[in-house]
């Protein structure tokens, strides 16, 4: 079986499989405020089924409501206690403060009257005045000491309340805290969009009667905006460097052969991660999606087709019709039944053929399989003179290049204030 070398463009895809998702999305995520009433992680007793379109304010999903009513029975017999506590103290002040001021009225009296035996004994003896002088005295500094006890328990009264209110306080305002998040354990769409299921991080969805974790952020679900689409996909660390931001990609869909995407990527991730049960490394690569198509949906498995290379007007011949003998690569010519060991410079290979340089010429015929007898036949090495290196063209969009990076420059603050506001707000 023989071929003929032929000249025409040549093209150097990286092939991978990706997976279809939203470049921006609203994450529907458990209520603010369980961490801090000491839940770490919750279970999803309803949710609507993926793919549901939704509008603000519908229902999404519900999460078990359990733990909050346990933690809240017994915040209730908490709060009765300390209301209790709160009201007996109350009137043990009560009590306490109206005995100390009967006393002190009573003092006043006993110093009044004291002052009258005062004034009358000034025509008695000189011991009887001053007998009652003394006592006088007595009873004015027994007065003096009581108005300062009384003072001294006023400020003690007020401090034991503001304690007792104080703790009060605490659990009415925990309660008020358990009761709110009770309230919003029924979450609402924060705006209109298809419901698409979170993934736990062992990369199951989300599903009803599954428990996350809260650390992660509580996401439940997100709701996608439909219309900036992009692809993430891995490159095995081989073709990683033949991967660059701007390339166009062919992007095909699973489940739709038919319908065909343009694409450009718009990331390569610079450190690698291991594959699933595997022990190769890949490289994360983000790929946004061009073509405008309201059938797309997130978690669509697709096709990628990303152009490394492209030259014009360069020999290209089949893969198989080249074999490899110690540092040189070569085929089997043919020419009126001679056949010739010949010597080839491959620049590049794709898929299918590889780019020539030097050693063959348009319209050649080249042997598909190996020939029937090739003993005694020497190699026929390249004349370097003769290399011919084709017109390499770009398959980088430079335009759309400049636009990603400027759009990333706009995004970049936004996401760090946003940061900044979670940063501040979990503080």
């Amino acid at each position: 079986m023989t071929t003929q070398v032929k000249r025409g463009k040549f093209e150097v895809v990286v092939v991978t499989s990706g997976e279809l998702r939203s470049r921006s999305q609203t994450k529907i995520t458990a209520p603010a405020g369980l961490t801090q009433i000491g839940i770490y992680q919750v279970k999803i007793s309803r949710l609507v089924p993926e793919g549901t379109v939704v509008k603000k304010g519908d229902f999404v999903a519900g999460l078990d409501k359990s733990d909050i009513a346990t933690k809240m029975e017994q915040q209730s017999l908490d709060l009765d206690k300390q209301q209790a506590e709160y009201t007996q103290a109350k009137l043990d002040t009560m009590l306490e403060m109206r005995a100390a001021r009967d006393e002190l009225v009573n003092l006043r009296y006993d110093l009044e009257r004291m002052k009258l035996e005062k004034e009358q004994s000034r025509f008695e003896a000189p011991s009887v005045l001053q007998n009652a002088q003394l006592d006088y005295e007595k009873a004015l500094r027994t007065l003096k000491q009581t108005e300062d006890n009384y003072k001294t328990k006023q400020i003690q009264a007020q401090t034991k309340m503001q304690i007792i209110g104080s703790d009060l306080a605490q659990k009415q305002n925990r309660m008020k805290q358990y009761t709110d998040v009770l309230s919003r354990m029924d979450i609402m769409a924060p705006k209109s969009g298809m419901v698409i299921y979170d993934k736990n991080w062992d990369g199951r969805k989300k599903e009803v009667g599954s428990s996350f974790q809260l650390w992660d952020g509580g996401t439940v679900a997100t709701l996608p905006d439909l219309t900036q689409m992009e692809v993430v996909t891995y490159v095995n660390e081989v073709d990683m460097q033949k991967v660059k931001m701007g390339q166009k990609v062919a992007i095909g869909l699973d489940a739709a052969p038919e319908k065909k995407l343009q694409g450009i990527v718009r990331n390569v991730a610079t450190i690698g991660q291991e594959k699933p049960n595997s022990d190769a490394k890949v490289f994360e690569v983000l790929i946004n999606v061009l073509t405008k198509d309201s059938s797309l949906r997130p978690a669509m498995t697709t096709s990628c087709r990303i152009s490394s290379e492209m030259y014009d007007q360069g020999l290209q011949i089949p893969l198989e019709a080249i074999y490899n003998d110690h540092n040189s690569s070569f085929v089997f010519t043919g020419d009126n039944g001679r056949v010739t060991k010949q010597e080839v410079k491959i620049l590049t290979v794709n898929e299918t053929s590889a780019l020539i340089s030097n050693g063959l010429s348009e319209g050649d015929k080249i042997y598909l399989s190996l020939p029937a007898d090739t003993s005694g036949l020497k190699l026929v090495a390249v004349e370097p003179k003769n290399q011919m290196v084709p017109r390499q063209l770009s398959t980088i969009d430079t335009a759309m290049v400049r636009r990603m990076r400027a759009e990333e420059s706009q995004e970049e603050p936004a996401k760090v204030k946003a940061e900044g506001k979670t940063t501040a707000a979990a503080f």
